[in-house]
């Protein structure tokens, strides 16, 4: 194993977590979950016939990320748009009820919150439904959010951007992100979105997955390479988006590959997958990226937060929904480890 993953110290670095103060910057989402039962095809079409037996509504997108967050500490403020509707009502008062500081949360009445449907039978996903307009913020909007960024970013011990391309996170807001994390030395994470095209320069960490950093990257899709170090078209990858983003650290998330890690001028880092048992990947990122940021706003190197997003990770993809991973969660792994 390598130095890096010190089980003892990575436990203590989990519990300065509770002191730090993370700002989630990005795209907010109302996740619903319908759960049923699969007794029959339906008469009328090759599909199974799901009979409700439950619902229920996470915080979804970049309020997913800051409920992964709230997790490991009380200080835990997000920023976005919501629909003033039943649900970006629904929406906030789940945030609320969890702790979580929404006082940078627009609404605006003229944009519908994004809702993403995911119908469950036997532990599967059988479908998903997204109701959902995407719109860039207006000049207005865009206004406020930098004059909140102006009161949340000196206090504040890390950002993070869940970009989710649904139109919050503009280049404008972009660029006075990234100068405003520089100017008061903050740790500023990255989840970009490859579609929006944002120019993000400077950022601590950027954190893409696989097939977001070839398409970043304009490179065609590819086949992973074993071992992940001596991958010629990943490595290419991060070789370009170092020069496209400049960022000090990237980490590209490699789902049963694990993560590959790219700094400065050390040799890549290649971080096993953890995972025991693989139920449910949706909001695995969201959970990378927030222990990955509390690890690095808590003093630990990169290659440590890395270690301690990817045994996250692993927690999170054995549970089925957009799951949080507690602190107990992540002691008790690494204690095991």
């Amino acid at each position: 194993m390598p130095t890096e993953f010190d089980a003892a110290h990575l436990r203590d670095l989990t519990a300065a977590f509770a002191e730090k103060r993370i700002l989630v910057v990005g795209d907010l989402m109302l996740d619903e979950f319908i759960w049923g039962k699969v007794s029959r095809i339906s008469p009328e079409a090759p599909v199974p016939v799901v009979n409700v037996v439950g619902e229920s509504y996470y915080p979804g997108g970049a309020a997913n990320v800051a409920r992964n967050v709230r997790e490991f500490t009380a200080h835990t403020a997000v920023m976005g748009l919501a629909g003033n509707d039943s649900y970006g009502h629904h929406l906030l008062r789940l945030l609320r009820e969890a702790g979580i500081d929404t006082t940078a949360v627009q609404q605006d009445s003229a944009k519908p919150t994004t809702v993403k449907t995911r119908i469950i039978a036997r532990n599967q996903q059988v479908v998903r439904v997204d109701r959902e307009r995407a719109a860039a913020l207006s000049p207005e909007q865009t206004e406020c959010a930098m004059r909140a960024l102006d009161r949340a970013i000196p206090c504040a011990d890390g950002i993070i951007v869940a970009d989710y391309g649904k139109g919050f996170v503009t280049q404008p807001l972009a660029d006075y992100l990234c100068a405003a994390a520089r100017k008061h030395g903050k740790v500023l994470a990255i989840d970009p979105h490859p579609h929006t095209s944002l120019a993000w320069r400077g950022a601590t960490v950027m954190k893409p997955n696989r097939a977001e950093a070839f398409l970043a990257a304009q490179l065609s899709p590819a086949e992973p390479v074993s071992p992940v170090c001596k991958d010629p078209l990943l490595l290419e990858a991060g070789r370009r988006l170092r020069e496209l983003w400049s960022p000090a650290i990237l980490l590209i998330t490699l789902g049963e590959h694990g993560m590959l890690l790219l700094e400065g001028g050390k040799p890549p880092y290649h971080i096993p997958a953890r995972a025991k048992d693989v139920f449910d990947v949706s909001g695995a990122g969201d959970t990378a990226i927030s222990i990955l940021t509390l690890a690095l706003a808590s003093g630990a190197t990169p290659a440590q937060a890395a270690e301690l997003a990817n045994c996250a990770s692993g927690i999170a993809v054995g549970k089925l929904g957009t799951a949080t991973v507690t602190p107990a969660e992540l002691q008790a792994e690494l204690a095991h480890r």
